[in-house]
């Protein structure tokens, strides 16, 4: 247990339970742009505040500074996912991107490792073969993707040696997927909403708000909720530990039917991944 955990009340985080039979904790602390102090903040506010799921990347440029504040609490008691850039998915490169991202965080294994984007320049066989070889080693207890559509998913499943456990995509009340959502759910593939609160901009959102105000909850919370009664591993992202803090409290409450469909039927439709740049998807992060 990390510094102070003793006098820590942890909230029970629902988790999924993955083809392994791991339970995934279904909310955990997205880590997106964040680095150096801010990401060291935000990981010890989250961890002592109660999450015990902790998303990365390789490509995120932070893994370093996250293992420093990891190393002040027992590997069993949070789950770590990371993801290996487009650029590595060569076999030999997988094998190399997932034991340097190991030595960063200072960890012996990755409880879910991602595919963080398709490379349709690199065989995704190869990919999963290596991916399978990491599992195989137990240096990756689960194996997913990150960003891949319906027809992707199909594929990765016919070649893959592994389950493909989780698929990652970006998920809020504008952007739903729920194609997506429909076929891992028919194929227990367990959906992660990334960009959970669509970079903010969903939290302006009339009937979001509306809601929220009907429930005396933020426009976060009410989103999150949202997500995690659809079934959704959410990773909320944020640099401030009193938003860190209310964006966990969604634990003794739920929204009715009449909320739910509401946020359903919210008609607006806007993606906030940039997916066409170059450097964004096949490179280094902006």
């Amino acid at each position: 247990m990390g510094p102070g955990a003793e006098a820590t009340v942890m909230p029970s985080i629902p988790t999924t339970t993955l083809p392994s039979g791991d339970e995934m904790p279904m909310l955990g602390a997205g880590t997106y742009r964040l680095d150096g102090d801010d990401v060291r903040t935000a990981v010890g506010t989250a961890l002592e505040a109660g999450y015990a799921h902790v998303d990365t990347a390789e490509g995120y440029r932070n893994e370093a500074a996250i293992g420093e504040v990891l190393a002040d609490y027992d590997r069993e008691d949070y789950w770590l996912t990371s993801k290996v850039l487009p650029s590595n998915l060569h076999y030999e490169s997988v094998l190399e991107a997932c034991e340097a991202s190991l030595e960063r965080l200072g960890t012996d294994y990755l409880d879910l490792s991602l595919v963080h984007w398709p490379n349709p320049t690199i065989s995704l066989r190869e990919t999963l073969q290596a991916m399978a070889r990491l599992h195989d080693e137990g240096l990756v207890r689960n194996v997913g993707v990150s960003n891949f559509s319906v027809y992707q998913l199909r594929f990765a499943r016919r070649v893959s040696d592994v389950p493909i456990a989780v698929n990652q995509v970006e998920q809020h009340p504008w952007w739903p997927q729920r194609d997506v959502r429909a076929y891992c759910e028919e194929h227990d593939i367990a959906v992660t909403a990334a960009a959970p609160l669509a970079r903010t901009a969903v939290l302006g959102d009339e009937t979001v708000r509306a809601v929220a105000e009907a429930y005396d909850r933020t426009p976060a919370q009410v989103v999150l909720r949202w997500q995690l009664q659809h079934g959704l591993v959410t990773i909320p992202r944020s640099s401030s530990p009193d938003h860190i803090r209310e964006n966990l409290d969604l634990l003794d409450w739920s929204l009715d039917e009449d909320a739910m469909a509401r946020l359903d039927a919210i008609e607006e439709r806007e993606q906030v991944y940039m997916i066409d740049l170059e450097d964004e998807v096949y490179g280094i992060p902006r």
